[in-house]
């Protein structure tokens, strides 16, 4: 008797019992929460068994399961290729400079709009700045199209009116392709990104900033040492969110602003996955390179999660 006491009491010390019995407690709140895991289970977690391909010559009449076995070959194919490198440098390129030029201007845009006095003026900028974040990508492309064009742009029609030469093809130079993709994704995205740090600043305790007006600070050195830090937390975790995602650049937009000419400098990861996977039929190959690219962006999420927790304490485990 003695003995299955202990047994029982050990049981529910340790930390499975407990866990058991915190399940069991609150097993109304594990009701709400199983959509959201079936949903992960059946369209996140159950199409991985695909993967399985990237290691295998995969031929749809003989299925997964019936395809010869082939290990990393395609992974060496990818590598091997002559444009490897050049693919691989302009996915980074495009990503860096994503994110170290657009990162920055939706927490500014944040502070300058948290420190409007007007509530009627506060509001219609917001709704002005995020406006373009729902304007779709086909539509995008099309705008800098017409705005670009050497003919009937007016951005050319300002360059001549400058004394320029006003018949600039800029969606056809290679030099262009990356400022131009990267600035509307700035323009675009800017106003939506602020959105998080806006609600994050006004949890601000107002009794800092009086504080700090007591003791004479003003306004740009209580944004520096009041607002700043509070929303400190939260910038580092959409940080650590995006270089987790260094690699992955859409190929939605790139691929509507590719053309022959301008190929060398926009011919990313995505879009050649695109052209490999579902043009050519490569299955395999694709798959490959997509399984590439992910483990890249995991490594580069554990890495940078680590390194924030040591410098700054926050990450996102």
């Amino acid at each position: 008797m003695r003995l299955k006491t202990a047994e029982k009491t050990t049981a529910i010390k340790s930390p499975g019992g407990k866990t058991w019995k915190r399940m069991k407690k609150n097993w109304v709140l594990y009701v709400f929460l199983l959509p959201a895991v079936v949903y992960l289970a059946t369209f996140a977690y159950a199409p991985m068994y695909g993967l399985l391909i990237a290691f295998k010559n995969y031929v749809p009449s003989q299925g997964i399961l019936g395809s010869s076995w082939v290990g990393l070959r395609w992974f060496r194919t990818f590598f091997e290729t002559p444009r490897f490198w050049q693919i691989l440098g302009n996915t980074l390129a495009l990503s860096i400079s994503s994110l170290v030029l657009g990162f920055p201007f939706p927490i500014l845009l944040a502070l300058i709009i948290n420190g409007i006095r007007s509530t009627k003026f506060k509001k219609f900028s917001q709704t002005v700045t995020y406006m373009p974040y729902f304007i779709s990508t086909v539509v995008l492309v099309g705008m800098m199209s017409v705005f670009f064009s050497p003919r009937s742009g007016f951005i050319n029609t300002i360059l001549s009116m400058l004394g320029g030469s006003g018949d600039t093809f800029f969606m056809g130079e290679e030099k262009y392709f990356r400022p131009m993709y990267v600035w509307s994704g700035i323009w675009q995205s800017m106003g939506w990104n602020s959105v998080i740090y806006i609600a994050a600043l006004s949890g601000v305790n107002q009794e800092l900033h009086e504080a700090a007006m007591i003791d004479g600070a003003n306004k740009f050195k209580r944004v520096l040492h009041v607002d700043i830090p509070t929303i400190l937390p939260t910038i580092v975790i959409l940080l650590v969110m995006n270089c987790g995602s260094v690699l992955s650049v859409g190929y939605e937009k790139v691929y509507l602003m590719q053309n022959n000419l301008n190929i060398g400098k926009s011919e990313v990861i995505s879009t050649y996955v695109y052209k490999m996977g579902l043009q050519q039929m490569r299955y395999s190959y694709s798959t490959a390179i997509g399984l590439f690219n992910n483990v890249i962006n995991f490594t580069l999420l554990v890495t940078v999660n680590k390194i924030s927790k040591k410098l700054s304490g926050t990450g996102l485990w």
